[in-house]
């Protein structure tokens, strides 16, 4: 399933939510260097700026490319020391606003476009930002809880977003969402619940991190941060009513049947 719009109208324009989606496409455009996917340059910064669980858990550890594959200090076999990094906590900031390709970088911006505008509505601009951040924060500790030992950069709004998804699922469980629905090779467009479609994503979310995390014991491993989803989420779902001042209680009035 593809959101695509909703029906709750806002009260404000989104001024913070479109701010983001700026920083996001500027970073990536501009920073990265990025177009369909990321060159050299792309991924050199990524390696600086993007989360690595390693360095988090190992504080004052670096981490490089070497021959194409990431090494790390202190890791069994490792000698030598990492040319100079971002420090790891400034990495779990700057890595919510980078992304691995255009595809990631679209998909990411379109759910912060239809969800992200109703949150930010509901709180003021300080709150929306501070919930915005946490998220990302809770989504980055959830990988690492998973896998404190993953020497993968871990980048991309989604984090964030997934908290903005819960808070939403919570705020506004019946708004209609129109949805692009793909059966095989066919599709169709329809108009769906707010609760099934981000409940929905979030049974995906965690049915594709079980296997993700499956596939790490057998030795594999995904490239998708499902737990940073799925902690993303869960910070949203039980924060929300703490960030949430205006909400829009009178969302449903357009479903209503008229009375006579």
């Amino acid at each position: 399933m593809l959101p695509i719009k909703d029906d709750i109208a806002t009260r404000r324009f989104p001024v913070l939510t479109v701010a983001i989606i700026l920083i996001c496409c500027g970073v990536y455009f501009l920073f990265e260097q990025g177009l369909w996917g990321l060159g050299a340059i792309g991924n050199e910064r990524v390696l600086e700026f993007g989360a690595i669980p390693y360095e988090i858990t190992h504080p004052g550890k670096e981490c490089a490319d070497t021959a194409g594959q990431i090494v790390c200090e202190g890791q069994p076999g490792v000698v030598g020391s990492a040319p100079g990094q971002a420090p790891w906590w400034v990495t779990i900031f700057t890595s919510m606003f980078m992304h691995g390709s255009l595809l990631h970088l679209g998909g990411n911006m379109l759910f912060l476009w239809i969800f992200g505008n109703n949150i930010e509505d509901s709180m003021g601009e300080f709150r929306f930002v501070a919930f915005y951040l946490l998220g990302g924060l809770a989504a980055v500790g959830a990988q690492v809880l998973v896998d404190p030992s993953a020497a993968v950069p871990t980048v991309g709004a989604s984090g964030a977003i997934a908290a903005v998804l819960g808070g939403y699922a919570v705020l506004y469980p019946r708004a209609r969402v129109i949805t692009v629905v793909f059966i095989v090779i066919l599709f169709t467009i329809i108009e769906l619940p707010a609760l099934l479609v981000l409940g929905f994503w979030i049974l995906m979310q965690l049915f594709l991190g079980a296997s993700d995390l499956g596939s790490q014991t057998a030795g594999g491993g995904g490239g998708v941060a499902y737990f940073a989803h799925i902690g993303g989420f869960l910070f949203g779902v039980i924060a929300i009513k703490l960030f949430a001042d205006r909400v829009h209680e009178d969302y449903e009035r357009a479903h209503r049947l008229p009375v006579y």
